[in-house]
């Protein structure tokens, strides 16, 4: 059943409000910014819960899951912030696209296409009568982390919801940090990444990188690096393999131009043809493709994951 279709009702009686959200397939980021009449449109959707005392418009956290899809821990987030007095949204952008799980083929829809849903929703939502369209967060998870850290690039995401409007804060959870603009400026939004030093889906060298970039760029950044933890390590779950994972954690950075075309990692050559799928099998070919891969927790990271949402969104969001 899709997520939709679900009545979700979180603790303290809290129903989740379907809602559509406009968006798009883009093949990849150039048709984003510079061939936006050929975007092929979808609606994808999700559900926003609303704290039950709230008097005006409140702030709001989208919640934007990872490879595995929905998950009871992303509703379970849904449900802490929630309860500090936020709107959470859970996204869902498998259902509308028929796709269940990303976890073995990547390129069944673009990274793109992630960071465009986002994008999307933050448009939606940002005049819905019960947000406060001020403090918008975003918090993603794996490949949703690596969808929040692209719609909060400023060059991306204008070209979606205009400059109008944007996310004050971004929690972006072991994201995959493969794909980064060359201009990889966010404005006023202040970005946190949290991996575990045992992650084996994403590499957090790569995600160093990436936050040191927004860090010489003028950005809020920072990341918190978490000594012992897999992939995933926000899942009250226990460790375990994931035998059709297919990851390239140690593959080249993809770099974007300012028109969105991939920058080939072995020419240095901009083409605006190449596509996700492209630098995967280009990967694939240089030996960098590992099948299987490990999510899970253990002991309190778990728990550390809570209180590190919580901390970062009160200061960000309610302050």
């Amino acid at each position: 059943m899709r997520f939709r279709d679900r009545e979700v009702v979180l603790d303290g009686g809290v129903r989740g409000e379907t809602i559509e959200i406009p968006s798009a397939n883009p093949l990849n980021y150039w048709q984003v910014l510079s061939d936006p009449a050929a975007l092929q449109r979808v609606s994808v959707d999700g559900k926003l819960f609303k704290p039950k005392a709230a008097s005006g418009p409140v702030p709001l956290v989208v919640v934007v899951p990872g490879s595995l899809s929905i998950a009871a821990s992303h509703l379970k987030h849904a449900e802490t912030l929630v309860g500090l007095g936020m709107a959470a949204f859970v996204l869902d952008p498998f259902g509308a696209r028929g796709v269940t799980t990303t976890v073995a083929n990547q390129a069944q829809f673009s990274f793109a296409a992630s960071a465009y849903d986002v994008a999307s929703t933050i448009k939606v939502l940002a005049a819905h009568p019960a947000i406060d369209a001020s403090r918008i967060g975003l918090q993603g998870h794996s490949r949703g982390g690596s969808a929040v850290l692209t719609a909060a690039t400023r060059l991306f995401c204008e070209a979606v919801h205009g400059k109008a409007v944007g996310a004050r804060a971004v929690l972006a959870a072991y994201p995959w940090c493969g794909h980064q603009f060359l201009d990889p400026r966010v404005g006023s939004t202040e970005i946190r990444v949290i991996v575990g030093d045992q992650d084996d889906w994403v590499s957090p060298q790569q995600a160093q990188g990436y936050v040191q970039a927004l860090r010489l760029a003028g950005a809020m950044a920072s990341i918190r690096i978490v000594a012992g933890a897999e992939h995933s390590f926000d899942r009250h779950e226990p460790v375990q393999r994931i035998a059709e994972a297919s990851v390239s954690p140690g593959a080249p950075t993809g770099y974007l131009t300012g028109a969105g075309a991939f920058v080939h990692p072995t020419t240095g050559e901009a083409d605006a043809k190449l596509t996700d799928r492209d630098l995967a099998v280009y990967a694939l070919k240089a030996g960098y493709g590992v099948r299987g891969a490990t999510i899970g927790s253990q002991g309190d990271q778990a728990a550390l994951f809570r209180e590190e949402m919580i901390g970062f969104f009160r200061r960000t969001l309610l302050a």
